[in-house]
């Protein structure tokens, strides 16, 4: 290899290093749930590496029991894992392309894609526990 050929290698991982840590950066300013819609679901959900999305609605009693969980995860996980919140009854494109029948139903989302799903309101030990099997990487992908 040429001295410019390694130059440029050199170039493109510096800028890959440097893309990464801004991303880190980012996520760890994010320490509460992001509001979803149908409008920017696709973008805030493959945006991060990890996110988990709790589909609710507001005069679910489940719901309304996890979402107190959900908000000190997102602390706990600040810069390691991104929150969402979608409400199904204001999102019903999202909502529907999921097959959401019940809630609160979680899905974890790795690069975009749904690798893991909880349905009904969980303890958090057991929601953590899902979080912590994707951020090992002992897991494949949902479905």
């Amino acid at each position: 290899m040429s001295d410019d050929e390694l130059e440029m290698i050199k170039q493109r991982k510096m800028a890959e290093l440097q893309k990464a840590a801004a991303a880190k950066a980012a996520m760890s300013a994010i320490n509460q749930p992001v509001v979803l819609t149908d409008s920017n679901f696709n973008s805030e959900v493959s945006k991060y590496p990890v996110m988990l999305v709790d589909f609710w609605a507001p005069w679910c009693g489940p719901c309304r029991m996890v979402a107190p969980v959900i908000d000190q995860l997102a602390r706990e996980y600040s810069g390691r894992v991104v929150f969402g919140k979608l409400n199904v009854d204001e999102n019903q494109v999202v909502a529907g392309s999921f097959g959401i029948q019940s809630i609160p139903t979680m899905m974890i989302f790795k690069a975009g894609k749904v690798v893991d799903v909880i349905i009904g309101a969980m303890p958090k030990a057991q929601i953590e526990m899902k979080i912590k099997q994707q951020l090992s990487g002992n897991t494949e992908i949902y479905g």
